[in-house]
């Protein structure tokens, strides 16, 4: 009988800060810039350059940790991790080692229905390195250091994951948080969420854990779900043929789905950690910590539950909505103003989020007035505009944030209530038609749509269907 195996992941994930600063100088933590902009004497590690720890970053790791059950150091330091490495100006980086920020917490997951808690070892503050531009024309790297200096929190879970579904509900509850929370926007694309995938494999019912390696460069979740795959059968089939897995790093590529080997760990190197002489230790107050407490917002779970019992809402859409804590404020907005929460909830989870895809946008990106989505609901609720036009409306007001009813009259779009004008379009279609006529009265119910089609043509889109769907079969 063949051996069973299973998968232990444990997740170091590191989250760039929205400060509008870094984390040690005054320097802009925007993303993008011309190389080598947003820098400093004291970001690109100068001689005689002395750092000053921002306030906000100590304030967003305190959010954070006590979102994430965290118990919190309140006198903590930094450390220096002394390494070389061309991206590491000062030849080592500002962390925390011996006394984090935070430790010992959680993150409740679901997964399939099931609930499951994944512990946090530790969560601390460090600054991000720069960034090595490899330019294989000229055989040659460059480095741009406006990535120098860029606040980080490094999340450290531990080894509580089995399968490549869990990693995922945990990075997109943890994802969901810090935009809950307003620390960071998360978008792994730009690498302001990165994720390392710490992998071994055991046989099922071991206790003592396999040897592990540690895969980097993964920047979506498609591509974390891919290497977790891999990697799971690469180890499996080395255990198989009763081969070593190795401890290293291990780099995946995501063009060829497939990770190669880095460097190894077996030799773990030696960064001579010691407190930051430069910087004083971080004393938090009590009353600073329970100020902080006290502001934590409303998290999805209980937005989730009041949506349905104070909307009305189901289950599914409250779900929805308040994944994106902006969608579910635009959400909150729209129905107080128009009074229609369902059909409010209708146009953002349907053509709201079918927009967004289209486009590529998170609807953090939404920035309309919710007068505007309101006053195109009671439109179409008063019968002033048809729903096909409506969507043309509601397009305008996402991308442009128009004016509903000044656009409806620009562009033609209210509908005509005048009764002798919608006869006269009928009775122009039926004489137009005779054949479809007989059709209809010899049982042919079909053709009725292709009569109302013709209609809302004659009205150029601007009658109310279902006043044509009346008119039309008062007269045939």
């Amino acid at each position: 009988m063949a051996k069973q195996y299973e998968t232990v992941i444990g997740l170091e994930v590191h989250v760039e800060l929205s400060t509008a600063t870094k984390i040690f100088c005054g320097c802009s933590t925007k993303f993008g810039g011309r190389p080598n902009t947003h820098t400093c004497p004291v970001c690109t590690g100068m001689p005689g350059s002395l750092p000053v720890l921002n306030k906000k970053v100590v304030e967003y790791a305190l959010k954070l940790g006590l979102a994430l059950n965290c118990q919190i150091n309140q006198n903590c330091q930094f450390d220096r991790k002394n390494y070389f490495y061309p991206d590491n100006p000062q030849n080592y980086q500002i962390s925390q080692l011996y006394l984090p920020i935070c430790h010992d917490g959680y993150l409740e997951i679901a997964v399939s229905g099931e609930k499951k808690k994944v512990r946090i070892h530790e969560m601390h503050m460090e600054e991000d390195a720069g960034k090595l531009v490899h330019d294989e024309w000229e055989d040659s790297s460059l480095v741009d250091y406006n990535r120098s200096g860029v606040p980080l929190l490094e999340i450290v879970s531990e080894p509580d994951m089995r399968t490549a579904d869990e990693v995922i509900a945990y990075l997109e509850k943890l994802r969901m948080l810090c935009r809950y929370l307003g620390v960071s926007d998360c978008k792994l694309q730009e690498g302001s969420m990165r994720a390392d995938v710490n992998l071994s494999v055991r046989e099922v019912g071991s206790q003592k854990l396999g040897t592990r390696t540690e895969m980097k460069n993964l920047n979506s979740f498609k591509a974390i779900t891919h290497a977790i795959e891999g990697e799971r059968e690469r180890q499996i089939e080395l255990l198989t043929e009763h081969r070593e897995v190795v401890q290293e790093t291990r780099r995946w590529d995501d063009n060829k789905e497939s990770s190669y080997g880095m460097r190894s760990k077996e030799d773990a190197k030696d960064y001579r950690y010691f407190p930051d002489p430069d910087l004083q230790p971080v004393v938090i107050s009590d009353a600073w910590l329970e100020e902080l407490r006290d502001l934590q917002p409303e998290f999805q779970e209980e937005r989730e539950k009041r949506f349905q019992k104070e909307y009305g809402l189901p289950e599914y859409d409250a779900g929805i909505l308040t994944q994106s804590r902006h969608l579910a404020d635009i959400f909150e907005d729209v129905a107080r103003l128009s009074g229609h929460p369902k059909k409010t909830a209708n146009w953002l989870m349907g053509e709201g989020l079918r927009i967004l895809k289209e486009k590529g946008m998170e609807p953090e990106e939404l920035s309309f007035t919710p007068e505007h989505l309101s006053d195109l609901i009671l439109a179409v609720e008063h019968g002033e505009i048809n729903h096909g036009n409506a969507r043309l409306v509601f397009e305008q007001i996402l991308e442009a944030d128009v004016e509903p009813a000044a656009y409806m009259e620009e562009h033609g779009m209210k509908v005509i209530t005048d009764d002798d004008a919608l006869l006269t379009a009928v009775d122009e279609v039926l004489a137009e038609n005779p054949k479809v006529v007989e059709e209809f009265h010899s049982g042919k119910e079909k053709v009725f749509g292709f009569l109302v089609g013709q209609v809302m043509k004659k009205m150029k889109g601007k009658a109310d269907p279902g006043k044509v769907n009346e008119a039309l079969r008062g007269r045939i």
